[in-house]
């Protein structure tokens, strides 16, 4: 009886890991799908009621003629034309309205921007958040670097990676992470820590790679 109990456990539990990521896949596109829609509605409705388009059709519309938009202004402001306007209308902005800056420093960090404390540009690293002295590390990002040594980490909450918490710590608190890249990282902390083990055994399995070639 009880092994089969065990049996009946484990297959449903393997059957659970199968499908819940499917499912939750599927009702974040869901999600995406209806805020979209729902902002992007009011030209939806003005291109049904101008074509014979239904519904789906014109979303699909509209949401081309947004992309292509962006990737219109994209080429513009590579020029030097558009990339001199866009300074100018940043700095028109910033001062018309206060959080305008803000705004864009955070769109930048999310996306990567062009800055290079991005959190996408970062730098994987173990970080002792309780005192160099402390056994608990914690997956972090390098967001920043100070003069004197120190570091600027964020520290991503499982399994939400976009939120989660900064902290200024010294330089012998921090653990870099040279041959782990920030998606790498992210992804164990999606899956609440499953993966770790091979990604700190890849960055020491390279780090002793590169020692080894070197010293040759």
């Amino acid at each position: 009886m009880q092994r089969v109990r065990s049996f009946l456990t484990l297959t449903i539990l393997g059957g659970l890991m199968v499908v819940l990521p499917i499912a939750l896949l599927a009702m974040i596109f869901v999600w995406l799908f209806g805020v979209i829609s729902d902002l992007i509605s009011p030209l939806t409705d003005l291109l049904q009621q101008e074509t014979a388009l239904n519904e789906f059709v014109a979303f699909l519309s509209v949401l081309g003629i947004i992309l292509g938009a962006c990737f219109v202004v994209g080429l513009l402001i590579k020029t030097r034309l558009g990339g001199w306007m866009h300074g100018h209308l940043d700095g028109w902005l910033a001062k018309l309205a206060p959080g305008y800056r803000t705004i864009r420093e955070i769109v930048s960090q999310l996306l990567g921007g062009s800055s290079e404390d991005s959190l996408l540009k970062g730098q994987a690293a173990l970080a002792r958040i309780f005192g160099p002295d402390s056994p608990t590390t914690v997956t972090a990002i390098v967001t920043s670097r100070h003069p004197d040594g120190a570091f600027t980490v964020f520290v991503p909450t499982a399994p939400i990676p976009t939120s989660g918490l900064t902290y200024h710590l010294p330089e012998n608190c921090v653990q870099l992470l040279p041959h782990v890249t920030v998606e790498e990282a992210m992804r164990t902390i999606i899956s609440c820590g499953s993966g770790s083990a091979e990604m700190l055994e890849k960055n020491n399995r390279e780090a002793k790679k590169k020692l080894a070639d070197y010293e040759e």
